[in-house]
């Protein structure tokens, strides 16, 4: 009798476990490093061949309007919150090795919504919303991490942090009395005294980054996301595959080095494709297609390595270059095939849209300011209205742009673009809608009464802070080390 019990228990707990994965669908965020608006095929790469990203737009939709933000940290700080990056992280610009600050851990992320849900929650890859403890992905929702906190380019000179692969190692910039340049401020370390590039495994540091292992970040972090895939096939999870490529310094793996008679730069964009379709792979052979809603993008516009065409400007501005991402939404069954969207979206949109997939409240008397975005996602075409009648641009503290519908003002410069025929942002139309530079201006009001404008309005939420935030140092002996002591104050 004992035993045909416990056998009736495995039995519903397996069936509750495959009906909870049944109407629960599988995210997977993949979150590439500093990649332009055309570095694509979708959005109109002739150079760079990117047959995983053809196919995954082919069988899904393109956002041709989804909003990042102009630096790293801050867009990955809408991405986990739903909110502006200036509402939970206001921070002049990003986050450096060794910071005090860092995402409260108050603050409640993706993560932990699909975690207390009962998904199975992993980062694999770049981070960059605080680098102690308390500010991490495992301090954040996720059960599992495994990569660098931070840019890939915060490491020692001699380590090849500021250099691509093949290029000499640069002399580091000194002060006019001969001291190598380095400053330590609440944000971080800056300059050349940073500490060691650390992979992280959890709480722990697995080993010290240098050129080799720059190279094998791409593969590295795919064959781990395709092995937590296959090994939660039978549950809901969340994965957030943030790359470190395709950012400064290029280090494209052994396999794809030279491979495109185009640089390392484009090399690293077609590994990182390979990556697209190594994961695409895995969620279709595990048979959990139509139950996998995929977002591709990147974390702000690209360099001037790469390409933003049509766009103006690059990553850093607030021109349409630094902050529009190219975006590609996959969920065969749900979203329609080779559709698009210019509906305005955003990095803060993920996390309420993820929440409305999977069936999940969002935190009462918690502020977002971003949207539920799956009847755009689902609606055939382009015949969805958006969430969104409006953007707010800022970089770092400063309010620099606002958009309504398809008006742009840019405030320092006093310019109006129209968007709509205009996306290149060449023809100044402030003189002759003076009426719609008002009803702009009403934007930045309320934007100055709820984050503020230049500084930090009462919507502002705190930043997290340690004491005594330390640097992860491999040991020379096994390459860990004890994670860093800075307690949250």
């Amino acid at each position: 009798m004992c035993r045909s019990v416990m056998v009736l228990c495995q039995f519903l707990a397996i069936f509750s476990s495959m009906a909870l994965a049944a109407e629960k669908p599988n995210i997977v965020i993949i979150n590439v490093d500093d990649l332009g608006y055309a570095d694509i095929g979708p959005f109109g790469s002739t150079k760079n061949r990117t047959p995983n990203l053809n196919r995954m737009a082919a069988e899904g939709k393109r956002l041709t309007s989804f909003y990042a933000a102009p630096v790293c940290s801050p867009s990955r700080a809408a991405l986990m919150t739903g909110c502006y990056p200036k509402r939970v992280l206001p921070i002049p610009l990003v986050l450096f090795p060794v910071s005090a600050v860092g995402l409260a851990p108050e603050e409640i992320t993706i993560a932990e919504l699909l975690r207390d849900a009962g998904y199975a929650t992993a980062c694999i890859g770049k981070w960059h919303l605080g680098d102690q403890p308390a500010f991490l992905p495992t301090a954040q929702g996720f059960e599992t991490y495994y990569g660098i906190p931070y840019s890939n380019d915060m490491g020692p000179v001699a380590d090849g942090a500021r250099s691509d692969l093949g290029r000499p190692i640069p002399k580091p910039r000194r002060r006019p009395d001969g001291t190598v340049f380095s400053e330590l401020g609440e944000t971080g370390i800056r300059g050349y005294g940073q500490p060691p590039l650390p992979m992280l495994e959890n709480d722990r540091v697995a080993f010290r980054v240098g050129p080799t292992q720059q190279q094998e970040t791409v593969s590295g972090y795919t064959d781990r996301a395709v092995a937590f895939i296959e090994a939660n096939r039978e549950r809901p999870f969340f994965l957030y595959l943030p790359h470190s490529a395709v950012h400064f310094p290029i280090y494209p793996g052994k396999a794809f080095a030279g491979r495109s008679q185009h640089g390392y730069y484009s090399d690293w964009v077609e590994e990182v494709d390979w990556s697209v379709g190594r994961v695409l792979d895995a969620i279709r052979k595990t048979n959990l297609a139509e139950r996998t809603l995929v977002v591709f993008t990147s974390d702000n516009g690209g360099t001037r390595r790469g390409t933003n065409a049509p766009l103006r400007g690059h990553k850093g501005s607030t021109w349409e270059g630094g902050v529009r991402a190219c975006t590609v939404a996959w969920w065969p069954g749900s979203i329609p095939a080779d559709s698009v969207s210019d509906a305005i979206c955003g990095m803060h949109d993920i996390l309420p849209t993820a929440a409305a997939v999977a069936g999940i409240e969002l935190p009462p008397g918690r502020l977002l300011d971003g949207r539920d975005l799956s009847r755009v996602l689902k609606a055939p075409g382009n015949t969805a209205a958006g969430p969104h009648d409006s953007f707010l641009y800022f970089r770092g503290l400063d309010l620099q742009a606002v958009r309504q519908g398809r008006w742009k003002l840019h405030l320092s410069q006093k310019t109006l673009y129209d968007l709509a025929e205009d996306i290149g942002e060449q023809n100044n139309l402030a003189s002759q809608y003076p009426e719609i530079v008002l009803q702009l201006n009403q934007l930045v009001a309320d934007c100055d009464a709820d984050l503020g404008r230049t500084e930090i309005g009462p919507g502002c939420r705190p930043l997290g802070r340690v004491a005594k935030p330390e640097p992860w140092i491999p040991s020379q002996r096994d390459g860990r080390s004890n994670q860093p002591s800075g307690n949250v104050d």
